[in-house]
């Protein structure tokens, strides 16, 4: 398994740019706060359907951009659409330890309507304040994650029988538990914290 990088790494907003998306992802932090509390399995099960979406988005835009100019991606394309595919796979993992209620499927399917249209609308107009907005929604899901973890240690939550699908995917010893995916999952957040922090970086 590959190291985590710092878990408390976090990206000081610099200008006004920063500051939106930072207070952005601070808004979506007060409503997960108030709505699912300490529910960390179903928070996850949320926050994995929001988390696909921006690399979907921003792979199909640069894919786009690339055919409009003619030139190369500089493998944008492949490493975003691979994230969305990872934030995916975390989803598939959750539902086999949380399993969501209707309520919960039914705010599922409106937060993804409105998060990806609104998330390809921002896209369209910054590039570089949409990868901002993912470096922070990562930040909290790391946050998030060590959270759950410190429950899974302490006892407040059950440490389950890893689910096949995680096993597989990450190779897990076949008697992986909770413990492991949460690792796992959190150092796939570290990496989509820093690398779409440092796309933001490098746009304009």
């Amino acid at each position: 398994m590959p190291v985590t990088p710092p878990l408390d790494r976090h990206y000081a907003p610099r200008d006004f740019r920063d500051r939106l998306a930072y207070a952005f992802i601070r808004f979506l932090r007060f409503f997960a706060d108030t709505f699912f509390a300490k529910r960390y399995g179903h928070r996850a099960v949320i926050l994995e359907t929001v988390a696909g979406v921006p690399g979907m988005v921003g792979g199909s835009l640069q894919h786009l951009r690339a055919l409009r100019r003619m030139e190369s991606d500089h493998g944008w394309i492949h490493v975003l659409l691979e994230e969305a595919e990872n934030e995916r796979m975390h989803l598939m993992t959750f539902i086999h330890i949380t399993r969501p209620t209707r309520l919960e499927h039914l705010l599922i399917v409106i937060a993804q309507g409105i998060f990806y249209n609104l998330f390809f609308l921002i896209y369209l107009i910054s590039p570089r304040t949409s990868h901002r907005i993912v470096g922070y929604l990562e930040e909290e899901a790391v946050h998030s994650y060590t959270e759950y973890l410190a429950g899974v240690d302490d006892g407040s939550y059950a440490n389950v029988a890893a689910p096949k699908i995680a096993i597989d995917y990450w190779k897990l010893d076949a008697s992986a538990r909770l413990r492991e995916v949460i690792i796992a999952v959190r150092a796939d957040e570290c990496h989509h914290r820093d690398v779409n922090h440092q796309y933001a970086n490098e746009l304009v």
